[in-house]
């Protein structure tokens, strides 16, 4: 059994009131390079511990949809794919491209399984309550996922069947690629069931960064590629303006692709300013997701992966304020990251790393499942 990255952990951020830490969150996290087999650059915590992706696992996701040209089939193009790689917000906007894909594959909104929930965006739920209207599969965030899945299963005739089993062909083809991906064999990915019902994957976070490195990799094939284009094209549609994903996107200009999870997990993809793909998995031990922010800027400040220019942009994510009830600053969130390094040998769970500080640029040795 793979060791769990909730209990595998070290200080992420601290929650400041006044003068004093008052709180703190830990967790675990891997940055790993694509290059060859993949290297771990660095990591916080245990990088070998284990978390699901959850809805950080959706660019994998929609990837057999893509390399079987279902969206050339069905007619259907960026925004939709863009929509099929979210945890949309539940606005106008994605409830509409839904619907369209439902509509180009011939199904209806009951074709949906991932269940109902309010729209995430306040305002989008307000305006149902006001209307007199209850919210349906279209507005749950995960409903672009299950679009996506059932349009792949229209493709290959399987759509009758219940497509969020782990047996379905297409719950098996995600399998497969997302394993590919992550220099796994499926069989060593642990499954369970997501909240929206389908499958959801736990992998050791040095595989998952290794994932997301070799998603933006420039030999990525081309349906990477065109994931990773849509959702650049696209960061509102991948969860809501002003989200952590669509600000991550949106500062990166091309950059970066980003995906967070339930319970505090994020993925995040960057193509360096010197040309490297580089993989960041993170998870916060307690679920919270107000520590991802200040972790991952502080990740990219150290490992000098992304320009100052997108440093800028991202400020706001450093040392977010803690406010009282009337708006007034009273603390901060902030980074309380400690590096742990690989060892010249290959990393393994039973030897660990040593601890340094950075900055770090040695070679390191290819990444190998735990």
């Amino acid at each position: 059994m793979l060791p769990s990255a909730a209990r595998s952990t070290a200080p992420l951020v601290e929650v400041t009131r006044g003068d004093l830490v008052e709180s703190s969150h830990c967790g675990a996290l891997a940055v790993v390079e694509a290059r060859g087999e993949g290297r771990l650059l660095a990591a916080v915590g245990d990088p070998w511990s284990a978390a699901y992706l959850r809805s950080a696992a959706k660019p994998f996701q929609a990837l057999p949809t893509v390399a079987a040209a279902a969206l050339e089939r069905f007619g259907l193009g960026d925004e939709d794919l863009a929509v099929m790689c979210a945890s949309h917000h539940g606005t106008a906007e994605h409830v509409a491209i839904v619907q369209r894909i439902l509509d180009r594959i011939g199904l209806d909104v009951e074709a949906l399984r991932c269940g109902v929930h309010w729209p995430i965006d306040e305002a989008a739920g307000r305006a149902l309550a006001a209307a007199g209207l209850e919210p349906d599969a279209r507005h749950n965030n995960c409903s672009g996922k299950h679009a996506g899945m059932l349009t792949l299963a229209r493709l290959w005739g399987c759509a009758d069947l219940d497509y969020t089993l782990p047996d379905h062909p297409v719950q098996q083809a995600i399998r497969r690629r997302l394993a590919e991906m992550a220099g796994l064999s499926p069989e060593e990915i642990p499954c369970a069931s997501d909240g929206c019902t389908v499958p959801t994957f736990a992998l050791p976070l040095a595989a998952a960064a290794l994932a997301y490195a070799r998603l933006v990799a420039e030999d990525a094939g081309p349906d990477c590629r065109r994931v990773v284009a849509a959702m650049q094209a696209y960061p509102h549609l991948v969860s809501g303006h002003g989200a952590l994903d669509d600000l991550l996107m949106r500062a990166g200009r091309g950059a970066l692709v980003a995906k967070g999870g339930a319970e505090g997990y994020q993925g995040l993809g960057v193509r360096t300013p010197d040309g490297r793909s580089v993989g960041i998995a993170l998870k916060v031990a307690d679920g919270n997701p107000r520590a991802k922010g200040p972790a991952v800027l502080a990740v990219l400040e150290a490992l000098e992966l992304v320009t100052g220019d997108v440093l800028a942009e991202l400020e706001p994510l450093r040392r977010p304020a803690v406010l009282n009830r009337r708006g007034e600053v009273v603390g901060e969130i902030r980074p309380g990251l400690r590096w742990e390094l690989p060892e010249e040998e290959v990393l393994r769970p039973e030897n660990g790393p040593r601890e340094r500080r950075l900055p770090w640029r040695q070679p390191t040795p290819p990444i190998r499942s735990a």
